[in-house]
């Protein structure tokens, strides 16, 4: 399972996304309303309504520091951003082992992410898991880092012991379904990019990035 972990927003940032989500009273709503019939009964969060001004802001920034984050575009080669919300886990809260519905009202779940928005300090337990063959990883982030994986694994988050949990949440539908085709598309044009950043232009460069291109046409949606 290939996932990807990287600073999203300035630490600063975040912590005045967090300062505006709490400041928000009355556009919380029940984590479950967003969630399918199976879902619905191991999930207990509060989300902020969509619709609100607050939230389409923040929806409005994250899309924007994905799309022009070099990085993330070759790892996750996005087609639409879609679902993008903020969630708030308080003391008791969490969200039992799950899979994200592959077709959503706003489009297909290839990837999914979350954005962490307070520092691990700030609460205890809350961990993102996602459960491999072998084992459970929990992953818990600096505020403003972001992790991307696939949303054919399945994960959980671990109970918040203590404090409350910020964090954004959303899906990525790729121009590349496959996750291992979109694997190699990635340690392609990384390697390229590295040896073109490392010598310089080159014939032989032109060639490997002429086969990542039309790879990526005929491979793509």
């Amino acid at each position: 399972m290939e996932y990807l972990t990287h600073s999203l927003v300035d630490k600063s940032d975040a912590l005045e996304i967090v300062q505006k989500l709490k400041a928000e009273k009355s556009s919380w709503q029940d984590g479950k309303k967003t969630a399918g019939s199976h879902a619905a009964k191991i999930k207990h969060n509060l989300q902020l309504d969509k619709k609100s001004k607050t939230s389409i802001e923040i929806k409005d920034l994250i899309i924007n520091k994905i799309t022009s984050n070099s990085l993330l575009k070759s790892f996750t080669l996005p087609k639409l951003i879609h679902g993008v919300m903020c969630t708030k886990s308080l003391t008791g809260d969490g969200y039992g082992s799950h899979i994200d519905n592959p077709y959503m009202p706003t489009g297909r779940s290839d990837l999914s992410f979350t954005l962490f928005l307070n520092e691990p300090k700030e609460y205890q337990g809350g961990e993102l898991c996602i459960q491999t063959i072998n084992n459970n990883e929990k992953i818990k982030l600096s505020a403003g880092e972001i992790i991307i994986y696939p949303s054919t694994q399945l994960h959980s988050v671990a109970e918040v012991k203590e404090g409350e949990r910020y964090v954004c949440v959303g899906w990525i539908q790729s121009y590349i379904q496959s996750n291992e085709e979109r694997n190699f598309l990635f340690g392609l044009d990384a390697g390229a990019k590295g040896l073109l950043a490392k010598h310089g232009r080159s014939d032989e460069l032109d060639l490997i990035f002429q086969s990542y291109s039309n790879l990526l046409r005929r491979l793509g949606d």
